[in-house]
Parts: C-alpha cells; structure tokens; sequence
C-alpha cells in the first residue's frame, strides 16, 4: 500500500487510476436502445481505455464492473451483464495477454455461476505472470463487505492468537484486504456526471483524487482519459499535511 505521506504535486501523472463506469442504461435511452447496447458499447470503452491506459504506462487500472448491489437488477439484465463478461473474457484474453496485460479480480465468487467462476480464475491463471498493465476487475463486489470479511478474518486470527488485536495498524489491517498487494487509486474517475462512490474502494480511496466526468461511460476514451489525468496533475496532494512538509515520489525511492 502507498505511505500515508507521498507527495505534494503529481507532474508523472497517477501510477494506479480507479474507474466507476456509469452511465450506459443513460447512454441507450437517449437514443432510444435498449440497454443491453449501452453495456455492448460499454464495453467497447473498456477495450479502448485499456489500450490507453497502457499508452499511457499507467501500472494499475481498477474498473467497477458489477457491484454486490447489482444484484438487485432485473434478472435479465443480469444475465446480460454475465454474458457480456464471458465474451469480452473469450475475446480480448489472449489480447490482453499478448500486451502483457495482468487481469486480477477482487469481490466475492460465492454465487457466481460455475462458468463465470471459472471465467474468472482463467483469465487470472493465463496472465499471471506478465509484468504490464494490471487490470483489477472489481466484480460481485462492494467496499463495505471487503471491509466487514476483513475485520472477520482478523477476529478469527485474534481468537487462534495469530494476531495481537493491541498492534494492529493500517499497515497490518490492509493486509486482510483483496487489494494488499496493490497500490491505493491516485486518481479515481467516475463518469455520467454523478458525485458518489458507490461502495467502491472505499478504504483505498482514502487520499485518492476524484474526478467526476459528465461524460457517459460508452463515450469515454483516451482524451477523457487525458483530460482527467491533467486535473490528477495540477492537485496538491497533501495527505493531511502541509504541501513543504510532503516528500516527493523521487525523495521516496
């Protein structure tokens, strides 16, 4: 995880950008589609702001693709939404691959179809190894459950005495998170203009800077990329501190 204390102004740009993509249902209904379209050309975004992403040497993209709140959906849509996962796994795997792309997913697979769950640990087995773009997946997932399972697992180490409750830290409780072993979001971009983060990343994202872009999610691509990454870059990041006080990245290394 990132140290508390990183640096003042961002001119490199964000080493990890977090995406809630929204707005496809809006997309579609502006133009009278159903909105199993507006998530087809979702997709199509997805596929274009990997590449730039990747153009662009960022080390980590996080994606909001289904919610453990989405469940609450029509079941329909759901299963569209499931199928599209399985096509954009079986097409763009051996892509992503092929540009050393590292697929990781995060958020709970019990109740997951079996092909799904398979789908999932596939894509993750086939790219393990590359050393490019990491592409998080965030999927059946939400920030308060990651959070509750994780003060669940540390309860249970504490009763087996694995873990004494009176040293525990933020370094030690991240630990226990599906992200430990990934930096928290610099940026966080959300699109359709809504001002929310939705259950996402929600310790994570705790000194991230967020951007809301009125831009629908089927629209998004490299310039809205750029535009966000230039905000990212002209923020104070001051971690609580004082601008003077906050060492640089390069201090850092």
């Amino acid at each position: 995880m990132q140290d508390v204390f990183a640096c003042d102004r961002s001119p490199d740009g964000p080493r990890h950008v977090a995406i809630i993509m929204d707005g496809n249902g809006r997309w579609a209904a502006r133009r009278g589609l159903p909105r199993l379209e507006g998530h087809r050309r979702g997709v199509e975004a997805l596929r274009r702001t990997v590449r730039a992403a990747i153009e662009l040497d960022i080390r980590f993209l996080t994606i909001y693709s289904f919610s453990s709140e989405n469940w609450r959906r029509p079941a329909q849509e759901i299963g569209d939404l499931f199928g599209l996962l399985r096509i954009f796994v079986r097409r763009d795997l051996a892509d992503l691959h092929a540009r050393s792309v590292r697929v990781r997913f995060i958020g709970s697979r019990q109740g997951l179809p079996p092909d799904i769950a398979g789908l999932l640990g596939e894509a993750e087995n086939v790219t393990g190894d590359n050393k490019g773009l990491t592409l998080v997946v965030a999927f059946n997932y939400g920030a308060r459950q990651e959070i509750l399972a994780a003060a669940r697992a540390i309860a249970e180490a504490a009763l087996r005495k694995k873990i004494e409750p009176g040293v525990l830290d933020e370094k030690s409780f991240e630990a226990f998170l599906e992200t430990s072993d990934i930096p928290d979001p610099d940026l966080l971009i959300r699109t359709s203009g809504e001002q929310r983060l939705s259950n996402f990343l929600l310790w994570q994202s705790a000194y991230s800077e967020l951007v809301f872009m009125p831009v629908l999610w089927p629209d998004f691509d490299r310039a809205a990329l750029e535009e966000a990454i230039n905000e990212f870059k002209g923020r104070d990041r001051r971690f609580g501190g004082l601008a003077a006080q906050a060492p640089s990245l390069k201090e850092r290394a």
